[in-house]
C-alpha cells in the first residue's frame, strides 16, 4: 500500500460546531506533513485556511461545507454559499441536498438543485461533492438520485455528512451500480482506521472524509 495514495483519498476533516482557530491551523499542517487530498472545514475558516496553505510544498486543497449538515435551506441560499465560500478560498464545494425533498419525491426540485450547485460550483472551475445522506434514504432513493446526477456530472457523490449516521458498503455499492465510473463517491462518517478505509477503497471509492487521518496514516506507517 502506498503512503501516497492512501493520503491521497484523505479530506482532513474538522467540522465540530465549537471548532477554533487554532485547531484549524493544526488541521492545516498535518494535511500538509501527509499530503492529505484536502482540508475539510466549517465555511467560517476557508480564508484562514486557504492563507495557511498559500504556501505549501504539496497540494492540499480547501473544502467546506454547503447547506450543512441538515440540507434543507434554500437552493439560492445554497447556491450563495457557493459563491462566498469560493470567494474566500475554498476550491472543493461539499454540499447537502434537501433530503425533505427527496423524501417527498419531489424531483423536479431535486433536479434544479443539483443543476443549480453542480452549475454554481463549475462556472467558477471547482468541484461539487453532493451529499445524499444515504443512512436516511431508502435504495431507490439513492438510485434515483444518481440517476439524475448523471445528466448533470458533478465531480463527486458523497454519502453522508457525518452527523446522521455514516458510509456504509451497501450504500456505496447502490451507488456505484448506477453512476458506475461517471462520477466519483465520496465516502464519509465512521472511517476511523485503515481496514475500514482500504474496504472502501477496493470497492471504487475515490475519496475518504474523516477526521481520524493523522492516525490512520500512523496505522498504515506501521505495517510498512
Amino acid at each position: 500500500m502506498s503512503t501516497k495514495t492512501i493520503a491521497g483519498l484523505i479530506d482532513h476533516t474538522l467540522l465540530k460546531q465549537d471548532t477554533k482557530q487554532a485547531e484549524i491551523i493544526q488541521l492545516c499542517e498535518e494535511a500538509m506533513d501527509f499530503n492529505f487530498a484536502s482540508v475539510c472545514i466549517p465555511p467560517y475558516y476557508v480564508r484562514e485556511a486557504s492563507n495557511a496553505l498559500e504556501f505549501q510544498t504539496g497540494d492540499v486543497k480547501v473544502s467546506t461545507v454547503v447547506g450543512f449538515p441538515l440540507g434543507y435551506s434554500s437552493v439560492l441560499a445554497k447556491v450563495e454559499e457557493i459563491k462566498k465560500a469560493i470567494h474566500e478560498g475554498a476550491d472543493e464545494i461539499d454540499a447537502v441536498l434537501n433530503i425533505c425533498a427527496i423524501k417527498n419525491e419531489d424531483w423536479g426540485f431535486v433536479r434544479n438543485e443539483i443543476d443549480s450547485l453542480v452549475l454554481g460550483t463549475h462556472m467558477k472551475g471547482k468541484v461539487i461533492k453532493l451529499i445524499l445522506e444515504t443512512s436516511q434514504l431508502t435504495q431507490l432513493e439513492i438510485e434515483k438520485i444518481c440517476l439524475i446526477a448523471l445528466d448533470f456530472n458533478p465531480n463527486f457523490l458523497k454519502t453522508s455528512s457525518g452527523f446522521s449516521g455514516g458510509a456504509t458498503l451497501d450504500a456505496v455499492q447502490t451507488m456505484l451500480s448506477v453512476v458506475g465510473e461517471n462520477i466519483n463517491i465520496k465516502a464519509s462518517g465512521g472511517i476511523r482506521d485503515l481496514a475500514t478505509l482500504m474496504q472502501f477503497k477496493e470497492l471504487g471509492v475515490k475519496r475518504i472524509g474523516t477526521s481520524a487521518g493523522v492516525s490512520i496514516m500512523e496505522e498504515l506507517s506501521r505495517l510498512s
